[in-house]
């Protein structure tokens, strides 16, 4: 315990800590039940269960077992009814979908490994300036024919795990969905359509004479442009930080996360690990919804 000032020391309440795997290692809970000082376990389906009264000042000698079973973990106290969400903010590019729009383009003229370079340095947040960045590789794409998109849409392009079901699930309860990216309108757009997405922003590629120019037209949707919405949404709707979910990847979503409770890191680069409050790096984007669960 830490103490506050003579006699008096901080107590850390109690939580319920869910437990998901796409298979669950009964040995494994068992262990970490033990470590957290749990009251009891809670089966909540096939591959998710809550201890009751865990201690989440352990969250340090339980992180090796978790990763050693591939179990995500998230402490959560109070339990919040998803029906007392009012946003689910979402990334796009190996977040919502499997891939990185602009790395697929660019293949069409085989520039991928550059343009993926450039991407994967602006994710780990080597590259502080994504408005940079994404000019870098869009100046790259200049002369890939407009039908190149089309043919990643069809070919490429597939939505991760329990992305339908957590948009369907969200929008059954009145959740406002929003998706917001730094990749480009011709794919937010339709994924925009395709799971009945409330609101969807990102960069419009100038294309002429039917190819890309390598020039984005209008402003830059980057990290604070993505933040702005989510605020943007919040005050409309009145929403607290409590009543916000965030998912995202990489370091442009950092401050986006940084408005929600909810703030989660979907199979994220380290630096998105570390200061979001959840991770996701076994489990679908569904898990998310267990832990709203009574």
């Amino acid at each position: 315990m830490t103490p506050l000032f003579r006699g008096v020391f901080l107590l850390l309440p109690m939580s319920n800590l869910i437990l998901q795997a796409l298979q669950l290692d009964q040995s494994a809970i068992e262990k970490i039940a033990a470590i957290t000082g749990a009251d009891g376990v809670q089966e909540l389906g096939p591959t998710v269960v809550r201890l009751l009264g865990a201690d989440p000042s352990t969250v340090a000698d339980i992180q090796p077992l978790c990763a050693q079973a591939k179990l995500d973990f998230a402490f959560i106290e109070p339990i919040h009814l998803l029906r007392e969400v009012k946003i689910l903010a979402m990334d796009m590019d190996s977040t919502l979908i499997n891939i990185e729009c602009i790395d697929e383009i660019a293949a069409a003229v085989g520039r991928k490994a550059e343009v993926s370079a450039i991407t994967e340095a602006a994710m780990r947040g080597e590259i502080k300036d994504f408005a940079e960045s994404l000019t870098r590789r869009v100046a790259l794409l200049e002369g890939v024919p407009e039908t190149a998109l089309q043919q990643v849409y069809e070919e490429r392009l597939q939505l991760n795990a329990g992305a339908q079901q957590l948009v369907n699930t969200a929008t059954e309860y009145g959740v406002r969905t929003l998706l917001v990216s730094g990749g480009f309108t011709f794919f937010t757009e339709r994924l925009k359509e395709r799971l009945g997405i409330d609101e969807a922003y990102s960069n419009t590629l100038e294309i002429k004479e039917g190819k890309l120019t390598g020039r984005v037209v209008g402003d830059i949707v980057g990290a604070q442009t993505k933040a702005d919405h989510v605020l943007r949404l919040a005050t409309e709707l009145g929403a607290t930080k409590e009543q916000i979910i965030a998912v995202g990847d990489g370091a442009n979503d950092l401050p986006m996360l940084s408005h929600a409770q909810y703030s989660v890191a979907y199979r994220a680069k380290p630096v998105v690990q570390q200061q979001a409050n959840y991770a996701l790096n076994y489990t679908p984007l569904d898990s998310i919804l267990n832990w709203f669960r009574t």
